[in-house]
């Protein structure tokens, strides 16, 4: 397949790689929570495609409900401070809950996130995720599911996006190095 712009360097999964592999997930999570309820936390707006993908292929009852968060940073390569922007519409409370993220890198806002959930009392809480960057990894956070691990590199496509374009790509590629600076 041909990567198709100039900005992209090569392609790392192709959308039929990415799609198997959901469904592989997908499969995980519905032998894990079967015969339970499960609430899907996607973190906007990464996550927005691959959540939709994932929850099409769980066979158990879902809810889904979404947040938003900001960080800010003195430095752009520098972990900053993490805010919720946009906080969840429902209570987790008593709830078996999937915190869906689109790539887990250093570990700071998963773990932010993840603390902030499990003080609202859920039932049960775990992460998974599209991407792991577990090469930049900085804070341990333990991820129950996911697809891919991925090397240090920039990538666009499923929901991950360079200045807000690519993110409806169906595959995941690598930027070319002068992009993505």
């Amino acid at each position: 397949m041909k990567p198709p712009a100039p900005e992209i360097e090569r392609i790392l999964f192709t959308e039929e790689q990415v799609t198997q592999r959901i469904a592989e997930v997908g499969a995980e999570i519905s032998e894990k929570y079967r015969g339970r309820e499960l609430k899907l936390i996607g973190v906007l707006k990464g996550s927005v495609f691959f959540l939709t993908a994932l929850a099409r292929q769980i066979d158990v009852p879902v809810k889904i409900d979404f947040l938003a968060i900001s960080s800010f940073s003195s430095q752009p390569s520098a972990p900053g401070l993490v805010r919720i922007a946009k906080d969840l519409d429902d209570t987790i409370e008593g709830q078996d809950v999937l915190l869906v993220e689109d790539i887990v890198d250093t570990g700071f806002t998963a773990r932010y996130l993840m603390r902030t959930l499990a003080a609202r009392g859920p039932n049960t809480l775990a992460l998974c995720t599209l991407l792991d960057r577990t090469s930049r990894r900085i804070v341990q956070i333990p991820v129950e599911f996911r697809c891919f691990e991925i090397p240090d590199r920039f990538v666009i496509g499923c929901g991950l996006d360079y200045l807000q374009l690519y993110r409806n790509l169906g595959f995941i590629a690598v930027m070319k190095h002068e992009r993505s600076q």
